[in-house]
């Protein structure tokens, strides 16, 4: 390509990609998909690659990149960056209104003829809890990002913040000011902050404590390539320095003014009169809270009319005309009085502060969540420890942060339980793991609905007809206490269940009675040992054979089963060293639960082995799970896509685009009378 039809083309990629972030990052509204954006961008990123001598600051590619800074420099704000001063009742905000009425004298009586009482017209915007920062612009080009600081000296941050997809580094528009000075809110939104943290508790990394600490912290990275990785959003939320640009006379219109010039503001802003709209919005917000994207801790509350603001003027380090009204804080500091381990439905056990009453969130909170030992650990809370609890609507209260320099002398680090705290039977937690777990699972009581659950599903014992609602009635009403125990129901007991009628009782023992005959790899798969899927039951199955040597397997012996790693193999054995696993077990052969032994891998022919099979379509005689479970048996790993490495397709009834791709990349295909016989051939029966 000529220079000249380069400079052409990269100007027009960049329009692009500017317009589509715009729609994207903004407007909330994107045009096309994102594959279609990721070309465009490639296109541009090769076009430079071709011409280095035309990349510019504020080409879309640029936004990650460069050394590490070794320190950050100093930034004096020409215009101050003032706090807000805060209210914390209607009580307080009339006070506000009231003083601003007063002040502004005539004025507002002129301007509000339709009112019987003269009122402020208001703009009122949530509250973000980030880290406010400046963007400095000069002739459409960002020139300068800095931190607020304590209002007269801030950080220069440009490397980082001009990582964020939401900060454009060129205005929009034909018309661009000379200078012009935004200013705003960073935050991290909730679901990224979840992210970050699940990423760097799987790393072993420290976890934040909060978005606003996210983002913060990711602010303040000297490696802009960190920065780019974190999960961060601007919104604008006011301009100074315009010059070479008529922003309008009032605050809600300058912030739309911004969004033509490529900023992203909050949807939620909103302007109206006196303190009635006010109230309004504070409790509409404060209702909408935890829904919202992104943490705040309030809203902000401005007077409407810039000439209004400029004659009201300032106060210290404040505003007079605008005022944070702040919600109930959730965040409070007490004390651990016990720290206790609850055992949840899946065996985990789950370490739970117990406090001095606290009120945060606006309740009372006695109890926290401490997650897992990992984060005691982590932590190190400890009893008689001052800690900050946070609470947030629904959210259940939890143990942010513990005040090591109030701690007592005499404290001493929590310990793990060896024992299940409801059923005695040993706790395992393996040593790259977070979380600690009973292993009683088929006996456990805190366990039971979801054991029970478990046992009679599809894939399990396939008990039809059993659902949720009628194995939670029979748990609650004493009628199961195991597994086992599904097995000598009789009709006198399933009647009084609700919505359980004479036929239905017949059908459901019927189904009892059927599911006594199963497999092997089922009845494996059933007894819920944690790490043993459909697969590991199989192939423990097909490894011993028979239920007795895989009772008596070590450890050792376990690793030596393809797949099963010491992880695995810790469980298993754990689990079957549990007395009452091994009654249950003995109890379910004694009320007729039977399957056939298979061969062992040592005396099995493995036909199929290494190769891939898919199923596709509905198969009448066997049911894709039992064919699956076939197919395995003969050594085949049975996929659910099919690609160049699969041996054969399997089509049913109703095949669709697997048969379709299959055909086009010239794979086998069986139908199920050609399966069936295959099956058949090396002795398994329908």
């Amino acid at each position: 390509m000529q220079r000249q039809d380069a400079v052409r083309e990269i100007e027009r990629l960049r329009a692009q990609i500017r317009h589509h972030n715009h729609r994207y990052y903004v407007l909330d509204d994107p045009e096309i998909p994102d594959s279609d954006y990721d070309q465009l961008f490639v296109s541009l990123r090769n076009l430079e690659s071709g011409f280095p001598d035309l990349v510019t600051p504020d080409s879309p590619t640029q936004r990650v990149g460069g050394e590490p800074l070794s320190g950050f420099q100093t930034v004096t704000h020409e215009v101050p960056m003032l706090s807000l001063d805060n209210v914390f009742s209607i009580g307080e905000f009339l006070d506000f209104d009231r003083k601003a009425r007063e002040r502004l004298g005539g004025l507002i009586k002129s301007a509000d003829d339709l009112f019987a009482e003269p009122e402020i017209p208001y703009c009122a915007e949530p509250k973000l809890d980030g880290l406010a920062i400046s963007l400095l612009y000069e002739n459409g080009l960002l020139v300068r990002a800095a931190t607020r600081g304590d209002g007269a000296t801030g950080e220069d941050i440009t490397h980082n913040v001009r990582t964020i997809p939401s900060v454009p580094l060129r205005l929009l528009g034909d018309t661009v000011p000379a200078r012009l000075e935004v200013r705003g809110e960073v935050v991290m939104p909730k679901a990224g902050f979840l992210k970050l943290n699940e990423r760097a508790a799987a790393q072993g990394e420290k976890q934040f404590a909060n978005p606003r600490n996210a983002a913060a912290g990711s602010l303040r990275q000297l490696d802009p390539r960190i920065a780019a990785k974190r999960p961060l959003e601007f919104y604008a939320y006011g301009a100074v320095q315009a010059i070479g640009i008529d922003f309008p006379p009032s605050q809600f219109e300058t912030l739309q003014k911004l969004v033509t010039l490529g900023f992203r503001i909050s949807q939620e802003v909103k302007r109206g009169h006196g303190t009635g709209f006010v109230q309004d919005f504070y409790a509409d917000v404060l209702a909408r809270r935890d829904s919202l994207a992104y943490e705040i801790d309030g809203v902000v509350i401005k007077v409407d009319n810039v000439r209004w603001q400029q004659e009201l003027g300032f106060v210290s380090r404040a505003p007079r005309w605008a005022t944070a009204f702040k919600f109930p804080a959730q965040e409070a500091i007490t004390t651990v009085e016990a720290i206790e381990f609850q055992v949840g439905r899946t065996g985990a056990l789950t370490p739970v502060a117990r406090l001095a009453p606290v009120f945060v969130g606006g309740v009372t909170v006695s109890n926290a969540t401490l997650h897992n030992f990992d984060e005691v650990e982590r932590m190190d809370v400890r009893v008689g420890d001052s800690v900050i609890v946070y609470r947030a609507g629904d959210v259940i209260p939890k143990v942010v942060r513990v005040l090591v320099d109030r701690r007592p002398a005499n404290s001493h680090p929590v310990d793990l339980p060896t024992c299940c705290p409801v059923c005695g039977s040993d706790v395992e937690r393996p040593e790259d793991e977070a979380i600690a777990r009973c292993s009683g699972g088929l006996f456990c009581p805190a366990q039971q609905k979801e054991a029970l659950k478990h046992f009679v599903s599809r894939r399990a014992m396939d008990i039809e007809g059993l659902g949720d609602k009628w194995i939670e009635q029979l748990v609650d009403q004493g009628l199961i206490r195991s597994s086992a125990d599904l097995f000598v129901l009789g009709k006198d007991d399933l009647l009084p269940l609700d919505r359980m009628g004479d036929k239905s009782a017949d059908n459901l023992l019927a189904a009892i009675s059927h599911s006594k005959s199963t497999t092997f790899p089922r009845f494996l798969f059933a007894l819920g040992i944690r790490g043993v899927g459909e697969a590991t039951a199989l192939a423990l199955a097909r490894h011993f054979g028979r239920l007795e040597p895989l009772l008596a397997a070590d450890e050792e012996a376990l690793m030596r089963v393809p797949d099963i790693g010491p992880v695995v193999a810790e469980s298993i054995a754990t689990f079957f060293r549990q007395p009452h696993n091994i009654e249950i077990i003995q109890r379910l052969r004694e009320v007729g639960v039977v399957w056939p032994d298979i061969e062992a891998d040592a005396e099995r022919e493995q036909p199929l082995a290494g190769q891939t099979w898919v199923l596709t379509g509905s198969l009448a005689t066997l049911g894709r799970e039992q064919a699956k479970e076939k197919l395995m048996l003969l050594g085949a790993k049975v996929a659910g896509s099919v690609s160049k490495k699969t041996s054969c397709v399997v089509a049913g009834e109703a095949a669709g685009s697997k048969l379709a791709e299959a055909e086009k990349l010239g794979i086998p295909v069986l139908d199920e009378d050609a399966l069936l016989a295959l099956l058949a051939s090396h002795g398994l029966q329908s």
